[in-house]
């Protein structure tokens, strides 16, 4: 598994997870069946011990603008990209760059509106986290 497919898999959890208003670990038993890989279950490591600050970084990054009313597919790809960008493992330059990427494919309906403003919230984010 590469670690787009990882991440992919991981927002889906996350997406569940919030959609179905379930815990993450639910939404893993719910989305996948059999092994679950260690770079998924890292991911969600991340997001599931440090989620309240996760979350108070975003909200403290949204510009006129409130988590609640933030796309949940957006959502999921926002947390995880906030995770990672914590974790300090991965240049936070390719942590959005795949973010966006996965926007792109799972997010954008073809007018670049999420891809667009996902890269401005990800960017306000990554100077905070500085």
């Amino acid at each position: 598994m590469t670690r787009r497919e990882a991440r992919v898999l991981c927002m889906q959890i996350l997406y569940n997870a919030d959609f179905s208003e379930i815990s993450i670990d639910e939404s893993l038993k719910n989305v996948v069946e059999g092994e679950v890989s260690p770079m998924v279950e890292d991911f969600l490591k991340l997001v599931k011990d440090n989620l309240e600050k996760i979350d108070s970084i975003i909200e403290a990054s949204l510009v006129n603008y409130t988590l609640s009313r933030l796309n949940k597919v957006d959502k999921a790809i926002i947390r995880l990209a906030t995770a990672e960008m914590l974790d300090g493992k991965t240049p936070k330059k390719i942590i959005i760059n795949e973010a966006l990427e996965i926007t792109k494919e799972y997010s954008d309906q073809g007018d670049h509106k999420a891809t667009s403003f996902n890269n401005r919230l990800l960017e306000n984010i990554s100077k905070n986290l500085n």
